[in-house]
């Protein structure tokens, strides 16, 4: 490595410095003198060095104490400034000099009342200090509320030095904050004609430009001028840069941005614009990483709260975003962009209510967010107004006439208002006149919505017109036709959007899933192959080699091998690494997970979502002081997120420490007050300590929280359930059933009449229900369920059936209906399975099914081939080498199946099913 050309001068200069260092040892006054040509020289580390040096030889030096206090403030510590400053005041030096930079200080930490108590009677002999005193004062002052003694304090400083510029620029924003923008400009400029090295004026102009006058070019031009002043001037620098940001002119504000760097690396205003540059390059991962470093450094920074919640929202974290987006609405809840980000997060983790209830706020008063009115539109069209949902599109639209998201969402109002033919026509309309998408897209989802499958192709041929050079209009066309069952016109739509883009990959996943519909799945993984022999390292080809695999039967081994392959082509992103670890976990293999996890987290040490898979292993490993650390880790590269300490109260359970198990949930509860996991758990470690008022109170208060959401009437109902206090447990459910239509509340209420003796009842409401939810299908399995629990195979077959009417995709319903079938002894059972297991392949309940009819029927060569594949997926379910045991009893082949129940004895007390074991060994 290339170190220095001469090294000797190198190792010449590095001695000069030192001998600066230490010469006049035994002079501090020489040291002083040295510092004051260090500063004169902008050198302030050099400075300092050499004024301790002075103070050790001499602590109480009172211009040594001023002088460190001065430049400990220029270089930003401010509260190591305060120290040195009072010291210096102790010491009797003078209060001129020394009072108004003591005065920054406090002001710099906050300390606004310390400041007003301490000096607002102090006059000063010198006018300019006078000024730069009252100044701060009236900043003080401003900051408590209290009007008429800011102001007192600005006209004392105007009165003591009339043209004393930081006072003038006070004034200046007084006439800004009061709409008089000519006037303020007017002082900006009069203060930088009479001191043009201002740095701060020359800030406050480019702010009166940028803001009022709407001249971005020429207030960048003075922000620019401000830092050329002073080029350490943070808030200057940050002021070109997020005007930069806003025009969308990233190579500059990346420049911006370097600058900035180099002089202030560290600090969290740094740190934000660099997060907010990544989040603009669409760089989620590291803006979510430099983010999370200013949140650390400063917790309650409202603006990082905000972009944190922004950045979590594209990153389809809905829970984190609604976290940190909450905490910025609370500190200060009238800003505008956090409301519309926090609405757009309900409605997207489908909390309708919560949108609406956070919308309003934003909608009082006078000076609305323009971007709300979209957003209220479709807050309204979730909760079912149409009218005000029309209200706030036709705002939207009125605002911005060109916009042609917004007039699509207003003929899509129209189209659920009944309004059919004007809906259509307006989309037309806006699909033929403008250049971009949306309206086609909207266009082809609404005849698809409606199964106007011949004008859904008609909309896709416009789009074509549009788009003949992209493969998004042939793959739509594909799912139309097949929507049409039209699969060789599908086909030939997905090859012909494979012909525009041979990478496409949902025209690839599309083509691969006719090809296992038609029992080849060889053809399904060419499909795939080719992708990679164009493109060997496509994430998604190689990922889908491996859901192949898994989907027809091939050992864990294999399909583990596939994503281990994905993750070498790509192992810098986190996808495919978390897919391999939580493969491994499924599959029980403790030692591959954490091998995977431990390489991940060492590849990618910044990925919370990586360490959060390391810690998982751990604890699966029943390493609980290592899963501890790992989330404690996570929470601080996370201290606003509720779910490291989620995973923490897991780890504690696990081990057996319940109190901290308590502790850990509370503080995701401080975080997110209305988390459902964590109540829930609160709630079972209350329900296991008989702490029965305080389950119930938690399960209250998660109505008053939510209630239109069965989840808090469901645990209150179960928590009285528990306590076998039926009339309790009917009358919350009950209650939940009056706030909203719940399966589940339905279900409930249903079974615990039935357990409180009431069948009567139970049977009324069960009609009940089904006459006001006929399409209820949860409802119906529960009853077909009931029914088989009472051999009741008739009823049972009825209720599936509606199921399977109402849900044609249910794979569980026709594996159920299966099973009843057979027991009526009726010829359909094994083609209703072999639906079951078309619908949904390789599960291995649902192959089990299909073996145990194949071998009722004699089929004991089918029936074989299934158990065994069962059994090799399942290896170590005990369920399913009984039945295996079974088919070779019934197949003639008692060998094999006193091979499987010698094992399924050896299980002992672990296998409940030893009594049926003990009769089939009997036997042999």
């Amino acid at each position: 490595m290339r170190i220095t050309k001469n090294p000797t001068r190198a190792a010449l200069s590095v001695l000069m410095v030192s001998l600066l260092l230490v010469a006049c040892g035994d002079k501090p006054e020489a040291m002083i003198s040295s510092a004051k040509d260090y500063l004169a020289k902008n050198d302030s580390k050099a400075a300092v060095i050499q004024i301790k040096n002075a103070l050790q030889k001499s602590p109480d030096m009172p211009e040594a104490r001023f002088l460190l206090g001065k430049t400990l403030l220029e270089s930003g510590d401010v509260a190591g400034a305060e120290t040195e400053l009072r010291k210096a005041l102790a010491l009797n030096f003078p209060q001129d000099q020394t009072l108004p930079l003591l005065a920054t200080a406090l002001l710099a930490q906050g300390q606004a009342k310390k400041l007003t108590y301490e000096f607002g009677k102090t006059i000063l002999t010198d006018k300019t200090a006078q000024a730069a005193l009252q100044t701060s004062l009236s900043s003080a002052y401003a900051a408590q509320g209290q009007a008429e003694s800011a102001q007192a304090s600005l006209d004392a400083a105007l009165v003591a030095s009339p043209d004393y510029a930081p006072a003038k620029l006070i004034q200046a924003r007084q006439k800004g904050g009061q709409r008089d923008f000519d006037g303020a400009l007017a002082i900006a400029n009069e203060v930088i004609s009479k001191n043009p090295q201002s740095f701060e004026a020359w800030k406050l102009k480019g702010d009166l430009l940028r803001y009022a006058k709407n001249q971005p070019t020429e207030a960048l031009a003075a922000y620019r001028k401000s830092v050329e002043i002073k080029p350490d001037f943070l808030t200057g620098q940050a002021a070109a840069v997020t005007l930069l940001l806003q025009q969308g002119d990233l190579p500059e504000a990346a420049s911006q941005i370097e600058q900035l760097r180099k002089i202030a690396p560290n600090i969290p205003q740094t740190k934000f614009l660099e997060a907010n540059l990544a989040y603009q390059q669409k760089n989620l991962p590291a803006a979510r990483e430099l983010v999370q470093q200013v949140l650390r450094t400063a917790p309650n920074s409202v603006q990082g709260m905000q972009l944190a919640g922004a950045i979590e929202l594209q990153l389809n974290s809905p829970v984190q975003a609604e976290v940190y987006l909450n905490k910025a609405l609370q500190a200060t809840p009238n800003l505008p962009l956090a409301r519309r980000l926090l609405v757009m997060t309900y409605l997207r983790s489908g909390q309708a209510t919560k949108a609406l209830e956070t919308l309003k706020p934003g909608l009082a008063g006078d000076n609305v967010d323009p971007g709300l009115y979209a957003v209220a539109g479709e807050v309204y069209l979730q909760n079912n107004d149409v009218k005000k949902a029309e209200e706030y599109f036709t705002k939207a639209t009125q605002q911005d006439p060109q916009n042609a998201r917004n007039r699509t969402s207003l003929a899509l109002t129209h189209l659920i208002s009944g309004q059919v033919d004007n809906a259509f026509g307006e989309l037309n309309n806006i699909a033929a006149s403008d250049t971009g998408t949306t309206a086609d897209l909207a266009l082809i989802s609404a005849h698809l919505r409606r199964q106007e499958l011949d004008k859904a192709l008609k909309a896709i041929d416009a789009l074509e017109k549009k788009q003949a050079d992209k493969p998004l209009a042939a793959n739509l066309r594909g799912r139309v036709l097949l929507a049409k069952r039209d699969v060789p016109g599908a086909r030939k739509s997905f090859e012909r959007a494979l012909q525009i883009d041979p990478l496409f990959f949902p025209a690839v996943a599309s083509l691969a899933g006719l090809d296992l519909v038609d029992k080849k799945p060889q053809d399904a993984k060419a499909r795939f192959d080719a992708v990679l022999a164009k493109d060997p390292k496509n994430g998604q080809a190689l990922l889908a080699q491996a859901e192949l695999a898994g989907r027809t039967g091939a050992g864990k081994n294999e399909v583990g091998k596939l994503i281990a392959n994905a993750v070498s082509a790509n192992p810098t992103e986190a996808a495919p690494r978390l897919l391999l670890i939580d493969f491994h976990l499924r599959n029980k293999d403790v030692k591959l997970a954490t091998s995977a996890a431990q390489d991940a987290v060492a590849t990618l040490p910044n990925s919370p979502e990586l360490l959060d898979a390391l810690g998982r292993t751990q604890l699966a490993a029943s390493e609980f002081n290592q899963a501890i650390a790992s989330f404690n880790k996570l929470a601080g590269m996370q201290p606003l997120s509720p779910q490291p300490y989620l995973r923490l109260a897991d780890v504690h359970m696990a081990n057996k420490d319940k109190a901290s198990a308590a502790v850990a949930l509370r503080k995701a509860l401080e975080i997110k007050p209305d988390l459902q996991q964590a109540q829930r758990g609160t709630i079972l470690l209350d329900m296991d300590g008989n702490n029965i008022s305080g389950a119930l109170a938690t399960s209250k208060t998660m109505q008053k929280q939510g209630p239109k959401d069965a989840v808090g009437y469901v645990l209150e109902g179960d928590i009285n359930a528990s306590q076998k206090n039926w009339e309790a447990a009917a009358s919350a459910y009950q209650t939940g059933l009056k706030q909203t239509s719940s399966a589940e509340l339905a279900v409930k209420l249903h079974s615990v009449l039935l357990v409180a003796g009431k069948a009567a009842e139970a049977e009324r409401f069960a009609i009940t229900w089904q006459r006001e939810q006929p399409k209820d299908a949860i409802f119906l399995l529960y009853l077909g369920d009931g029914a088989i629990a009472r051999q009741d195979y008739t009823s049972a077959e009825r209720y599936y059936t509606r199921v399977t009417q109402l849900q044609p995709n249910n794979g569980m319903a026709f594996n159920n209906l299966a099973w009843v079938t057979a027991r009526l002894h009726k010829d359909n059972a094994i083609a209703l399975a072999e639906k079951a297991n078309t619908l949904v392949p390789n599960q291995p309940a649902f192959m089990d099914t299909l073996a145990v009819l194949l071998s009722d029927k004699g089929d004991y060569a089918k029936a074989l081939e299934v158990q065994t594949k069962v059994v090799t997926l399942q290896p170590d379910n005990p369920v399913f080498k009984l039945s295996l045991a079974k088919i070779h009893i019934k197949g003639g082949r008692r060998d094999l199946a006193k091979v499987q129940l010698d094992q399924l004895a050896k299980l002992g007390d672990k296998f409940t099913g030893q009594k049926e074991v003990a009769e089939l060994l009997k036997s042999f």
